[in-house]
């Protein structure tokens, strides 16, 4: 697949930061949502299996890596990502990620999170303003409106 643009030119990088802050904060805010509306369907749906059912709560903790995975390998951006302009793809290719990547990217951003987002700080220091875990994963966040695809 031949590119006319690369991702390392500055244009398709400008601007990315607070972006992929307010994306983050929405996505955080929707998967909250999915994850209480889900608390509360296990929890009707075990009063009706007398007990049994509440056995579907140990799923909750895997609906952030889920939705990461899912939607960042199958679409290329989560809903808050699309909705402030940013897109993920590979770094080499610029195509969509596959979901291993996806997953790996997932599991890396969330042990940025545990790690006090210490490694969030690369992202400042980067001039592509490449997180670890985009680094490691070997994704980047791009703006979706220079990319002609």
């Amino acid at each position: 697949m031949s590119q006319s643009i690369s991702p390392s030119e500055p244009h398709v990088s400008a601007g990315i930061l607070p972006r992929r802050l307010l994306a983050l904060l929405l996505d955080v805010f929707i998967i909250g949502i999915i994850f209480w509306v889900s608390a509360l369907f296990i929890a009707i749906f075990g009063v009706f299996t007398l007990g049994i059912g509440w056995l579907a709560f140990h799923v909750l903790p895997a609906l952030p890596f889920a939705y990461y995975t899912l939607l960042v390998g199958g679409a290329g951006a989560t809903p808050g990502q699309r909705l402030f302009g940013i897109m993920v793809r590979q770094d080499g290719s610029l195509a969509r990620p596959n979901l291993p990547q996806a997953f790996v990217w997932s599991i890396l951003l969330s042990l940025s999170f545990a790690l006090a987002c210490i490694p969030f700080l690369a992202a400042l220091l980067n001039p592509r303003h490449r997180a670890t875990h985009d680094i490691l994963s070997g994704l980047v966040i791009l703006r979706a409106g220079q990319i002609p695809y």
